[in-house]
């Protein structure tokens, strides 16, 4: 058994496409477009095989978001380095994001950095 995906509904939803596209190298798949219910999707393929549904929908609720929330936390990225860690760091600094931790080894041993990235999601970079 291995998870198929993992999903996240988003306001702007090509601006989250552009993200994952040049931050992490994101393959789109065709977009899905529900007349119906105005839901809209993308599938976001990554090299390894990992999969990243992006969601939107009129209903869409934007809400402050507390990174102690119940529920999913942060999305992880394995950038293979502490060189590619530390570069895209840097890169998401330059860029304007907030580096909220890191680069740094964790208590637990692992060398991670986190950033608030696209619409104050957590994502971690980490080896």
């Amino acid at each position: 058994m291995h998870i198929d995906h993992t999903a996240l509904y988003v306001n702007d939803l090509t601006g989250a496409k552009d993200f994952f596209e040049k931050y992490f190298d994101a393959s789109a798949g065709e977009p899905y477009h529900n007349t119906a219910t105005g839901f809209r999707s993308y599938f976001l393929s990554f090299g390894d095989g990992a999969r990243l549904e992006i969601m939107t929908r009129p209903e869409v609720e934007t809400g402050e978001k507390s990174i102690y929330r119940a529920g999913y936390a942060h999305i992880a990225f394995s950038l293979g380095s502490r060189v590619k860690v530390d570069e895209l760091t840097r890169t998401f600094r330059s860029d304007g994001f907030t580096v909220m931790s890191g680069p740094r080894v964790t208590g637990d041993g692992c060398y991670e950095s986190c950033i608030l990235g696209f619409e104050d999601n957590i994502i971690e970079l980490t080896i």
